[in-house]
């Protein structure tokens, strides 16, 4: 009876939902999170959707990662969860965050600037990856994780609610230069095991993709057509050189829509 019981567990799946209910789902369970810059924010019409992947693309020195440490930054100050950063190309940096601090607003909690410091660094957990096992095999452990943060129901700003994958494209490009469908196929199970952590588990991914040379010199995003249908939201950023302003437009989006632009400046 025990072992009938367990099977029965092991296998249940989520009920079936109509439409209106999952609109009031939306309302109800999928909140936001800052992403720190204030023209990203007011563009996502608050910031970035829990229970969503969002994908940032964009050239060199855009502002991809800047992004996601801004985010980091204001999801932990503002004690909205615990961060989960994954590093796959030593673009993570601890003193960059310190020195963002003053700049972004600060909480209602009185304290001085060391105190505040450490306070958010240990609200952000860092980790390097070196290749798409390696990050197969972490996001599991992780999954585990947070099956057991589930099963406590806790929803206070010990948990995790933010995965930044900084950058993904480092580490899927590499196995989709031949014509071998294996690299494509781990790319699609990738995405597919992040967008259903996102959903189960009440959590934000941020990923990173940055831009290849296309068709007559035009750039477009590394991961290709085969990635493009992954993400639930896409974003582009676009710089002039030596200006600290950038532009950013919604490639795709699953409730704005697509083609809004913004503004906003990035803090070196």
């Amino acid at each position: 009876m025990e072992k009938e019981q367990e099977v029965s567990a092991g296998s249940r799946q989520p009920p079936w939902l109509n439409g209106l209910e999952l609109i009031e789902d939306v309302k109800q369970n999928k909140h936001l999170l800052p992403s720190g810059c204030e023209g990203i924010d007011i563009l996502l019409e608050g910031g970035f959707r829990i229970g969503q992947l969002t994908e940032i693309v964009g050239p060199s020195s855009s502002g991809k990662t800047q992004i996601c440490l801004c985010s980091a930054l204001s999801v932990a100050d503002m004690n909205l969860g615990i961060v989960f950063f994954l590093d796959t190309c030593n673009s993570f940096s601890s003193n960059r965050i310190a020195s963002m601090v003053n700049q972004h607003t600060a909480t209602s909690v009185e304290e001085d600037e060391e105190t505040r410091v450490k306070r958010i660094m240990s609200r952000v957990l860092c980790q390097s990856v070196y290749d798409i096992f390696e990050l197969l095999d972490i996001l599991r452990q992780l999954e585990n994780r947070l099956s057991y943060q589930a099963v406590l129901e806790k929803s206070d700003g010990n948990s995790i609610r933010l995965l930044i994958i900084d950058s993904i494209a480092t580490l899927i490009a590499p196995i989709l230069g031949s014509k071998n469908s294996q690299g494509r196929m781990l790319m699609i199970s990738t995405g597919i095991l992040l967008k259903r952590m996102a959903n189960d588990y009440n959590l934000s991914v941020l990923v990173t993709n940055h831009m290849v040379g296309g068709q007559q010199g035009h750039l477009k995003p590394a991961l290709g057509e085969s990635w493009k249908s992954i993400p639930h939201v896409q974003l582009l950023l676009s710089h002039d050189k030596g200006s600290t302003i950038r532009g950013i437009s919604i490639l795709k989006h699953t409730t704005i829509g697509s083609g809004r632009t913004a503004k906003f400046v990035i803090h070196n």
